[in-house]
């Protein structure tokens, strides 16, 4: 039995007719009739028994169109609190980023919803393969998630809004001898001992296209995920290593190089499920990203 059915019965009840029924639902007597057979198969008793020519209830069909009262009843509260939910724009919000994203988004969403009546954000780190970022929306309402230009594209199970395209730029010590170039190639790198991330991270196929575009393996000296490490590490004569040009900050000690003839671009996406965006927190918090990526284009200086 469904609500429609039990509906059915109680307008029965109350009608004395199915046509009266059907003008009532805005449907066509057979329709009623249908719904009601379709009823009768799941109750073991009868339900509507004929007077004359009028289908009337039962004692059995009475007590269950009653009970469809109480049915009704507990689903219009329980749509009224779904809808209170969704509509609700001071709900929480959660929202997962990889560690560079977190450091550039996590500051300016928290400061835009600091008014009275905005959504509460749950904030969270989660630096995981690529593999799985996608799995994460089935925890979190929003995924901060990166890709490199030319990945494949997320699956069809998530939606995903780009908020920033990035460069990755070659970070090395100021007094290298490549930071006198305004540019460098994967020629210029392809010597230099390198810090890059784990396997199954986006970046590390920039540098599997250096070796590509040079024909020989280059020297992975140290793997480290987390580009505030690398880039103390950078700074401390460790190797050279690929940077996010604005989502990390700026460090006194590194220059940062663009890198022509390879692809060195990531997307920043915000990943997440359909039906969150019914929420109107969800879609608060969205928009407020997209206006922290904004912000944080803007920053973009000249190659130090």
């Amino acid at each position: 039995m469904d609500e429609r059915q039990l509906r059915i019965l109680r307008e029965l009840g109350e009608l004395g007719s199915v046509t009266a029924v059907a003008e009532a639902l805005l449907v066509t007597p057979s329709a009623i009739s249908q719904q009601l057979r379709l009823l009768q198969r799941a109750i073991p008793v009868p339900l509507t028994e004929r007077q004359g020519r009028r289908l009337v209830l039962t004692d059995a069909g009475q007590a269950l169109a009653g009970a469809a009262v109480e049915v009704e009843t507990a689903l219009a509260r329980a749509r009224r609190t779904v809808d209170d939910f969704v509509g609700r724009p001071d709900g929480e919000v959660s929202v997962a980023a990889f560690h560079s994203a977190g450091a550039a988004f996590f500051p300016l969403l928290l400061r835009a919803l600091v008014a009275p009546g905005k959504p509460v954000p749950r904030l969270a780190d989660e630096d995981v393969p690529a593999g799985r970022l996608s799995r994460l929306t089935r925890e979190y309402d929003i995924v901060l998630a990166h890709r490199l230009d030319h990945a494949p594209p997320w699956p069809d199970t998530v939606i995903a809004t780009t908020l920033l395209r990035e460069p990755l730029d070659v970070a090395m010590p100021a007094d290298h001898p490549l930071a006198a170039k305004r540019r460098v190639t994967p020629r210029d790198v392809a010597d230099e001992p390198w810090i890059t991330v784990h396997d199954g991270f986006p970046v590390l196929a920039v540098i599997e296209a250096i070796a590509a575009s040079v024909g020989r393996r280059l020297h992975l000296a140290h793997r480290i995920n987390e580009f505030t490490v690398v880039a103390e590490v950078v700074a401390a004569g460790g190797g050279i290593a690929l940077m996010p040009r604005w989502t990390t900050r700026p460090h006194p000690a590194l220059a940062l190089r663009p890198l022509s003839g390879v692809q060195s671009r990531r997307h920043i996406d915000a990943l997440y499920r359909p039906e969150r965006t019914a929420r109107s927190a969800v879609r608060t918090v969205l928009a407020d990203l997209g206006s922290a990526a904004r912000q944080i284009r803007s920053r973009e200086a000249p190659a130090r």
